[in-house]
């Protein structure tokens, strides 16, 4: 598993977290744990393979948000079930 971290400029609520979700998702519909946060100004999720992370950015620009940088690294487990 891959965990890809996303540096994103405009989120000002909820609202704006979630469309950041949906923009995911959509771009990459095996994306699990996709999950937002206007205040770190980040997003996170999960995925098998890597991303296309020009794809991705043109997702999150498409939204009218602003994608400041891209991450992936290897995924940590946590506990016994979940994933980092």
């Amino acid at each position: 598993m891959l965990k890809t971290t996303m540096k994103i400029d405009g989120m000002m609520c909820g609202m704006c977290e979630a469309h950041i979700c949906d923009a995911i998702r959509a771009a990459f519909p095996d994306a699990k744990k996709v999950s937002a946060s206007r205040g770190k100004k980040e997003a996170t999720f999960l995925t098998d393979s890597p991303v296309d992370a020009e794809k991705l950015k043109a997702a999150i620009d498409a939204t009218g948000y602003t994608c400041l940088g891209i991450e992936s690294a290897p995924a940590e487990k946590k506990g016994l079930f979940g994933w980092k």
